[in-house]
């Protein structure tokens, strides 16, 4: 898995194969607005089984975020329930063994499988202004680090949810690497996952008085 692969010094020209998983990551502009949507499927419409266990791990972390975003909510937090329930996934599954979640979780293992922030907010841009307005710093841990924002939720705001479950070249040689995090990792069962790509799950998201409305509740999800 790549993020963000294709740009102008090396376009986005490699051929689709099949039962390639895609990843979609795309918006729209309304009356000034923007929108901000990530699907994920196979190319030939057919999820194997490590694929759908894949999709259906990233789905879980979406709704689980989702279920417990309101206002007074701390955004990091948001991150750390979208990590928590990945690698709580990874220990059901078999690819993480030998560890408590608590353990796994000081051991920064949810990172070597979404490096990215959860999501930010939108509005005007796309990567709307003021995440880091009367906000704490940012955190300087691994994954985590990435978010654009660590501010409180609010009513009337409006972010993306998009957690991502990927499994890249670098990340996890450098994690088989690490006796901190290897100690955690089933290789062999990881391995059978290498090549496949990755899947995010993004949503556009309403913090409202008492919860959260979803925006972009008309894009197809469940497999």
């Amino acid at each position: 898995a790549v993020l963000h692969y294709g740009h102008a010094g090396e376009p986005n020209d490699k051929r689709v194969n099949d039962g390639d998983m895609l990843l979609f990551d795309m918006g729209a502009e309304y009356a000034g607005y923007t929108a901000d949507i990530t699907v994920s499927f196979p190319a030939n419409g057919r999820f194997t089984d490590n694929q759908k266990f894949v999709y259906n791990t990233c789905l879980k972390a979406n709704k689980a975020v989702q279920a417990a975003m309101r206002p007074g909510v701390a955004w990091p937090d948001m991150h750390r329930l979208a990590e928590r329930t990945i690698v709580e996934e990874f220990i059901k599954e078999g690819l993480l063994i030998n560890g408590t979640v608590e353990e796994m979780t000081e051991a920064y293992m949810g990172a070597i499988f979404m490096p990215h922030g959860l999501g930010h907010l939108i509005g005007l841009d796309v990567h709307d202004v003021g995440g880091y307005v009367n906000a704490p710093p940012r955190i300087q841990e691994p994954g985590i680090k990435y978010l654009r924002t660590t501010r409180t939720l609010e009513e009337g705001m409006v972010i993306t949810v998009e957690p991502g479950v990927y499994f890249g070249d670098a990340l996890i040689e450098a994690a088989y690497a690490n006796p901190d995090q290897a100690k955690f990792m089933n290789k062999d069962k990881i391995e059978q996952f290498r090549g496949m790509g990755g899947v995010r799950i993004e949503d556009g998201v309403a913090v409202t008085k008492t919860g959260s409305e979803l925006l972009s509740h008309n894009v197809p999800r469940t497999v």
